[in-house]
């Protein structure tokens, strides 16, 4: 699904804004549902429930009498229950006062602790759920590359080759291909492979095993551009094929990877073959702050594209559901630890407070992966809904770690906070907030 070839042809600010309400939209949907829900299970009623702020317009009550409204400001929503003050879901013994035993119990203040903790815990974990569903329903619904590796079928390169749809690799320049299971012989396989122009391919095809020729198994080819990157800027496009580079040639993605990280951010020419003619396009690698894989960050110059395993697309199969779920869970686990981690760094000065994208960077973002396709997009409303989770969870007043945070102390001590002190840290955790989305803001105009 291609949602360029849905949609109508918005403008580019258009088009991005749409882009993201829609993602943004989905996201507090979830987040706020999930507040919703488990409060009605827990006995709590909800009095409104609404996507977006501000002047109402459309609305209608249910059977259980909460009104489910779309307001004119579509950038958030929230979840008033009985009691609550505002949408902050703020309140106290003073509105307590006016409700008798019944609706107390209704109340999100009035109702036991576990009942409010499990209301407010359910908003963050809602949208770590819809990660994972997201996740692991692409992981499902693209599969895993059949083993032994199969041709499934064959992109465009610049490139002669007799390779044909169905064909199962044997031999690559006399080396057999190891089992697609055995990683460690895959690495090894893969390191044996030389710089030339063309390899041997020995193939069984119907039965038969022929010799046929083709390019390097791993070209430059083009499978994704990151937003916001050096590569989306210049111009350059899923499919593209790079083969020169400052008048170098090249023949793996890798020796791509190495020319930049060897510019210390120099100014690269690089030759494209796209759609059969050849693109010319200039651009100036970024410096990124990558996660490691067992914690911390490096710092490394990046254009922004993600490379193809091979010139053609493997045979799948179907991955089995625990798999797929198991990978959904990772991914999300690491998006999660990894935000904890990018703003432990940031906040230290350890790397770059650029790494910090506000409401424009978000909104460009979603913009930019929405035209790469509906997968792509769907991929970043997963990764932005396990964003907003993690955040959602800080303590601070406000937030929803904030309360939780509060109805910790609760439960240690036997009485929540007294409404003077909750109210005058709400304002601290208010102020925070905004200051940090300034922050944010600044960063998206300045970086």
């Amino acid at each position: 699904m291609d949602l360029t070839s849905i949609l109508p042809a918005f403008g580019g600010l258009s088009y991005t804004l749409l882009a993201f309400i829609v993602s943004l939209s989905v996201i507090v949907f979830v987040h706020e549902f999930g507040h919703y829900i488990v409060g009605r299970w827990s006995g709590i009623k909800a009095e409104v429930f609404s996507l977006g702020f501000g002047p109402v317009l459309i609305s209608r009550i249910d059977r259980r009498g909460t009104q489910w409204q779309f307001a004119l400001i579509p950038f958030g929503g929230y979840v008033k229950f009985l009691g609550d003050k505002d949408a902050a879901s703020t309140g106290g013994h003073q509105e307590l006062d006016f409700l008798n035993t019944e609706d107390r119990r209704k109340s999100l203040h009035g109702a036991p602790l576990w009942a409010r903790t499990a209301t407010v815990a359910a908003g963050p974990l809602f949208n770590f759920i819809l990660s994972i569903v997201i996740f692991s329903s692409i992981a499902f619904w693209q599969g895993q590359a059949r083993d032994p590796l199969t041709v499934g079928s064959l992109y465009p390169v610049p490139y002669e080759h007799g390779l044909k749809i169905d064909d199962v690799l044997l031999q690559i320049n006399s080396v057999d291909v190891p089992s697609l299971l055995d990683p460690e012989a895959l690495s090894e396989f893969w390191g044996s492979m030389s710089d030339s122009d063309y390899y041997e391919y020995k193939v069984l095809r119907n039965k038969r095993v022929v010799s046929v020729e083709g390019p390097n198994l791993t070209l430059a080819r083009v499978e994704q551009v990151v937003p916001r990157s050096a590569a989306a800027d210049a111009g350059i496009k899923p499919g593209d094929v790079i083969f020169q580079i400052n008048d170098t040639k090249i023949l793996r993605f890798d020796e791509l990877k190495a020319h930049v990280e060897r510019s210390s951010g120099a100014s690269l020419d690089l030759a494209i073959w796209r759609e059969g003619h050849v693109v010319y396009l200039k651009l100036l690698p970024k410096r990124v702050d990558e996660p490691l894989e067992h914690g911390g960050f490096q710092t490394v110059w990046r254009i922004g594209i993600v490379g193809g395993q091979f010139f053609f697309a493997p045979k799948v199969t179907t991955l089995k559901a625990r798999h797929a779920l198991s990978f959904g869970a990772q991914n999300t686990w690491r998006i999660i630890t990894g935000s904890v981690d990018g703003l432990y760094y940031i906040v230290t000065g350890a790397i770059s407070s650029c790494n910090l994208s506000g409401v424009i960077g978000i909104a460009e973002t979603s913009g930019q992966m929405a035209r790469q396709g509906g997968e792509s997009y769907i991929w970043f409303i997963a990764l932005l809904s396990a964003a907003v989770g993690i955040v959602n969870l800080f303590p601070v007043p406000v937030l929803d770690g904030g309360h939780l945070v509060f109805f910790a102390y609760e439960g240690i001590v036997g009485r929540p906070p007294a409404t003077q002190f909750l109210n005058g840290l709400m304002m601290v955790g208010f102020t925070l907030v905004i200051s940090f989305m300034l922050f944010a803001l600044a960063n998206d105009i300045l970086c």
